[in-house]
């Protein structure tokens, strides 16, 4: 094994998972972070086609925004829609 290889190694090793809960963070501030982070990336959004409007932004930068806030959006309604479900299922427990 080369130093390279190595390196990786320990690098995957020491690095955390995406899936893994930070265990400094509560739900809250993570459900904060995640809300602020969509209306961030609404809003960013909504100033490049305002600029794309007026000519201050090329329409390269405007279809990428419109593919973030597309995907922002889709993921809020699938969260949303799991939300419900999990709901329902909860309420068509027996007691």
């Amino acid at each position: 094994m080369d130093v390279h290889s190595t390196a990786a190694v320990q690098a995957y090793k020491a690095s955390r998972p995406a899936t893994e809960a930070d265990p400094n963070e509560s739900t809250s501030q993570g459900l904060k972070a995640t809300f602020r982070d969509f209306a961030h990336t609404m809003e960013m959004g909504e100033q490049t086609a305002l600029a794309a409007m007026s000519g201050k932004a090329d329409p390269h930068s405007l279809v990428q925004a419109l593919a973030q806030t597309e995907l922002a959006v889709e993921t809020a309604v699938t969260v949303r829609n799991k939300v419900v479900e999990a709901y329902q299922e909860i309420l068509r427990m027996p007691v």
